[in-house]
């Protein structure tokens, strides 16, 4: 049996500088709070626990002061900028560059439309961090879309600005782009003003040709990623779509026999937020299996 690890899965450059961050605090401090999960895997977060990483919520932000929070990749609202102003708490900010970049494009974008009298809708997971952020752009107006039930909160006669949240599947953003442009036509006599604003991040976007031919190449997938990853979702359907022998997994706790036959090529990979350890561990567990 062969098993291979794909090189291109694991940590995007976000992630990777929101855990660097986490753990440099921690060598100096061995305390630190972080607002939300600090990437969506939970044998990092329990890791990081161990180092003294407690993860709080919006809610237990507000009854905290002097003291320090880290703002994990996903970045965050205006809102929480304000609480920890008020509360004298010092940010410690991992945000990822590409998503502050997309905060000040859906601000700028957001002041336009509301002098238009339009709508800015954002292609993302509603209550996704990432999308709690940029929605605090607008002053939470901005209209979140995933599948064709949300369009019904869209007016197409009226301008429309549409973005993406940034772990999005690039296929899904211009097949939702493609009904919009058919919604708006209809709407109107091609005066309607549209713009779409393809925000995917390409560490991501560019996973899906390479998770297609890694996929094709391995008798047998086997995707690694947390449960509540929506990035992982998305790029384990790219697995499932080439490689019918694909399986989710979270941990090598659930590998199971009968996935693997002795001649079987098994490829290991994984969304931008798993960890290169637990690929690894994986694989370990796969050469005792067999």
């Amino acid at each position: 049996m062969e098993i291979t690890i794909d090189q291109n899965s694991g940590y995007c450059f976000g992630v990777e500088f929101a855990i660097q961050m986490a753990e440099d605090e921690l060598k100096e401090s061995g305390r630190l709070y972080c607002l939300g999960d600090i990437v969506h895997n939970a044998m990092e977060v329990e890791r990081l626990h161990k180092l003294g990483l407690r993860i709080i919520n919006h809610e237990d932000l507000k009854e905290l002061s002097n003291t320090r929070v880290l703002i994990r990749a996903h970045g965050e609202p205006p809102e929480t900028y304000r609480i920890a102003m008020e509360n004298n708490i010092e940010l410690i900010d991992a945000s990822c560059p590409v998503v502050l970049k997309l905060q000040n494009r859906v601000n700028t974008e957001f002041g336009k439309m509301e002098a238009a009298g339009g709508q800015l809708v954002i292609y993302g997971k509603k209550g996704h961090a990432e999308v709690i952020g940029l929605t605090g752009q607008t002053r939470d107006k901005a209209i979140v879309v995933m599948d064709d039930e949300d369009l019904e909160q869209v007016d197409f006669s009226k301008p429309i600005t549409l973005f993406s949240q940034t772990t999005k599947s690039t296929q899904g953003f211009y097949a939702l782009k493609e009904k919009i442009e058919e919604k708006v036509a209809a709407a109107n006599d091609g005066e309607a003003y549209f713009k779409a604003n393809d925000s995917i991040c390409r560490q991501v976007s560019n996973r899906e040709p390479n998770l297609r031919r890694f996929a094709a190449e391995n008798d047998v997938v086997l995707f690694v990623s947390g449960k509540k990853s929506s990035n992982g979702k998305a790029l384990y359907a790219v697995c499932k779509q080439t490689n019918a022998r694909s399986y989710f997994i979270e941990n090598a706790g659930e590998l199971q026999p009968e996935w693997f036959k002795p001649e079987d090529r098994v490829g290991i990979c994984g969304a931008t937020s798993t960890p290169a350890w637990l690929m690894e561990a994986v694989k370990a567990r796969v050469v005792e299996m067999v």
